[in-house]
């Protein structure tokens, strides 16, 4: 039995980087990494480093490596190993794969994205529209940011080919319906395409469960390195055509739609990483999160304006705040000079800054189970304090 890790300086003593004297707000963009990964990854560059299918022990060793991220990948998902792809990020990856998916489509089919969408599930569909005149439309959202399904249905057509949505806003936190989201989609005849970079720190992914088509996610955003990961529903994969070279495999059938030669020390890195979240469970993690990012909303300082819901339910611990008397890049930069990490702009959440008309974004705070209420606390008097020099 995996042994549960159940306080924060436990956690933290796992990682090397949060010694230093800076609070890491900054999550959303990028989450700090075990030092197991750490290892992992130099492990493997020092012992087993080497192209695969070779007859000789580093190449054995890279074979097997691969072999056990994906079936990693697969038990992280809920998914299996032939549904499981790599790649240099989710972005990448999404490029690829909705090519791979409309290349039988017909001029005027119809993709449906959110408001809340990070631009990495919208520009692939966009750039997919402006070569093939397709049509993509916008579910938007409510007043407190959530999803409004009754606007997404009211878009579905018998010409929708996917509904592109996040799990959660990496933007305001929001977390989506998945399940609902996915039988709106299926009963019009279309994929649930969902991306999970953002809510794959806070909380487990089963693409079953959810009944996904399609979804991506990137470790570096839950303690891994830099990487994406890809689902597909196997069928899926099989009935497309890849955009791959002639001598790649076509076994585990996932495998088509990573193109070149993998990076197999993030796969070491990544079932680190993996392993890690088992290690301190589930449970600490969502508990954790969801007492501090009460804290936070609790303690925000009546100058700053919060962008989304107003309580912990429907959300992840990630909050969009913004001060009338000093510009996002303004405040992150005061804060960093206070010792905290945060990030100002639009976080490439660009539908969602639009319709809450912050044209120069907002200061983002992403909260992960690493964080110390001591750590939340010190950051709201540092909001208060910079608010009153300003004001």
């Amino acid at each position: 039995m995996a042994r549960v890790l159940t306080t924060v300086e436990a956690v933290r003593a796992r990682f090397s980087a949060l010694r230093q004297p800076l609070a890491f707000f900054d999550a959303p963009g990028g989450t700090q990494v075990p030092d197991s990964v750490v290892e992992a990854i130099a492990d493997y560059l020092r012992d087993a480093n080497a192209n695969t299918g070779g007859a000789f022990p580093t190449s054995r060793a890279t074979d097997a490596l691969i072999t056990k991220a994906r079936a990693t990948a697969a038990d992280f998902l809920n998914a299996t190993i032939d549904e499981v792809a790599f790649g240099a990020n989710m972005t990448t990856l999404n490029f690829a794969l909705t090519r791979a998916a409309a290349r039988e489509w017909r001029e005027g089919d119809e993709i449906v994205c959110t408001t809340l969408d990070h631009d990495g599930n919208i520009s692939p569909w966009l750039e997919l529209a402006h070569d093939r005149s397709f049509v993509v439309k916008f579910a938007g959202v409510d007043d407190e940011c959530r999803l409004d399904l009754d606007h997404l249905r009211s878009l579905l057509t018998d010409r929708t080919r996917v509904v592109a949505f996040p799990w959660a806003s990496n933007a305001v936190g929001t977390v989506t319906p998945v399940a609902d989201v996915a039988a709106l989609a299926h009963d019009a005849g279309a994929l649930a395409w969902v991306d999970a970079v953002h809510y794959g720190p806070h909380g487990r992914i089963d693409v079953q469960a959810v009944d996904a088509d399609v979804l991506l996610c990137s470790p570096y955003k839950f303690y891994g390195p830099h990487l994406g990961v890809a689902f597909g529903k196997a069928e899926l994969l099989e009935s497309w055509r890849p955009y791959k070279v002639r001598p790649a495999s076509d076994f585990p059938v996932a495998s088509r739609y990573e193109t070149g030669t993998l990076a197999h020390e993030l796969l070491a890195g990544f079932v680190a990483a993996v392993e890690y979240l088992d290690d301190v469970g589930w449970d600490f993690v969502v508990e954790h999160e969801r007492e501090l990012g009460q804290r936070l909303l609790d303690g925000l300082p009546d100058a700053w304006q919060l962008h989304g819901l107003r309580t912990m339910e429907g959300r992840v611990p990630t909050f969009a705040i913004t001060n009338e008397s000093m510009s996002p890049q303004e405040a992150t930069a005061r804060l960093g000079e206070r010792g905290f990490a945060v990030w100002d702009g639009n976080y490439y959440a660009v539908e969602i800054m639009k319709r809450l008309g912050l044209d120069d974004g907002a200061v983002r705070v992403g909260i992960v189970h690493y964080n110390t209420a001591d750590e939340v606390g010190r950051l709201s008097a540092a909001l208060d304090e910079i608010a009153r020099l300003e004001a």
